[in-house]
């Protein structure tokens, strides 16, 4: 076997293995934050699940995309800086999907914590009748 198809064999097995175990842990850790960001359950968990699927489609098809390489592989040397680089900027995609991810969801959560603790700014004192006529 060339040792160009190795390289992407072992990209692909470690690529496609980095992105279900990410997509697992923040699902099942961002369960919790998106239950109280958006305080219902049912949301939460379809939210939750519609993330991950998102999750799974933009990173799989980076990942597929970001296979093919221009360059041959020559030796056991090759094999490693192909993969280095590969997988390195399939890493910083998955962490800035997850940085972008917990960004948004940290916004809606203070919009809405910023809701439930809003106080009139003087609390009323008596009640006027309208007007006759009006």
């Amino acid at each position: 076997m060339d040792r160009t198809v190795i390289a992407y064999v072992i990209y692909l097995v470690v690529s496609i293995g980095l992105t279900i175990w990410v997509a697992r842990t923040l699902s099942r850790n961002g369960r919790v934050f998106l239950a109280d960001v958006l305080r219902d359950e049912k949301l939460a968990d379809a939210v939750n699940h519609l993330l991950v699927v998102g999750f799974y489609l933009v990173n799989l098809g980076f990942v597929a995309l970001y296979l093919s390489g221009d360059e041959t592989i020559e030796d056991t040397r090759g094999i490693f800086e192909a993969l280095s680089t590969k997988l390195g900027v399939v890493l910083l995609v998955l962490g800035g999907m997850h940085l972008g991810n917990v960004y948004v969801l940290n916004r809606i959560r203070r919009r809405g914590i910023m809701e439930r603790e809003q106080l009139p700014p003087v609390t009323p004192q008596e009640w006027i009748a309208p007007a006759a006529g009006a």
